[in-house]
């Protein structure tokens, strides 16, 4: 009768099997919903230039998602690379599988969306490298990191359109220059990167940017000047350092969420018409 104990210890050593596989199915997903709202919002100024949302619009929002989800599985493994993680080697692959076969299916409805992948293979590229020499959270990968996930605005008038345009590539610029400015008031927060001359310097080069890009007609007044939202944010958050220093990553999440969301509606409503075309 002693040999009846022998099945639990057989059982709970299929329940670690059965957790273990239970685990590798579980998806990944991307961890910061920040990326989620840059992206969506990019996508979104990209296809209000377009004036239009048809099925390949659809497809575009779909194939920006699951090139986004690469990105996590792709990083952590890279991090652990000394000990491969099927988890994250599965998903990776699933998200990456399904990104390129949308990707393929809209290349062959707009072969220039072929400049905008190439964009996205060299960021994913240098987003490797800097994790490998631990340069991961440096403010110049992050900054590439911004402009890939803003490249959803070309991506979806691209994919809507069937072609690109100056204008697209002018909202592009101007998603990651608003959206890259988070980075210079989350540094506020840290010790080591509190000096708020990082964040002048480069509001004030993205203000010159945007004249020039107003000048030669890549973006009209009233888009470029959706960009006064990030310097009003960076004004109020100068009046209310302290605070924000001080303050939980969740209230500074909805504080920057809020100034993103008026951003992406200003940019969004400035190039739509007064009558949206007949479908």
């Amino acid at each position: 009768m002693a040999l009846s104990s022998f099945p639990f210890v057989s059982d709970r050593s299929q329940a670690q099997k059965s957790s273990k596989i239970l685990l590798w199915l579980r998806p990944t997903f991307a961890p910061e919903q920040g990326v989620l709202l840059v992206l969506l919002g990019s996508f979104l100024t990209g296809a209000a230039l377009a004036q239009h949302w048809n099925q390949w619009t659809n497809l575009a929002l779909l194939c920006a998602f699951f090139t986004l989800q690469v990105e996590h599985p792709y990083v952590v493994q890279l991090k652990r690379r000394k000990s491969w993680k099927p988890r994250f080697l599965i998903w990776g692959g699933i998200y990456g599988i399904t990104a390129l076969s949308i990707a393929i299916i809209l290349g062959l409805h707009s072969p220039i969306l072929l400049t905008v992948y190439g964009l996205v293979v060299v960021a994913l590229i240098a987003d490797g490298i800097a994790v490998l020499h631990q340069n991961h959270k440096s403010i110049v990968n992050e900054i590439i990191s911004f402009a890939a996930i803003s490249l959803a605005a070309p991506l979806a008038y691209g994919a809507t359109t069937g072609h690109l345009s100056i204008e697209a590539v002018g909202m592009w610029i101007l998603n990651t220059l608003f959206f890259s400015s988070a980075i210079y008031t989350i540094k506020l927060r840290k010790k080591k990167t509190r000096s708020l001359k990082p964040g002048i310097i480069y509001h004030g080069v993205s203000v010159l940017i945007l004249a020039g890009l107003y000048s030669l007609n890549y973006l009209s007044l009233i888009t470029a000047l959706s960009f006064a939202v990030a310097l009003i944010k960076f004004g109020i958050v100068n009046c209310v350092l302290n605070w924000y220093r001080q303050a939980s990553f969740h209230s500074i999440a909805i504080f920057e969420t809020r100034f993103a969301l008026i951003y992406v509606a200003i940019a969004s409503i400035s190039v739509l018409p007064a009558h949206l075309p007949p479908q």
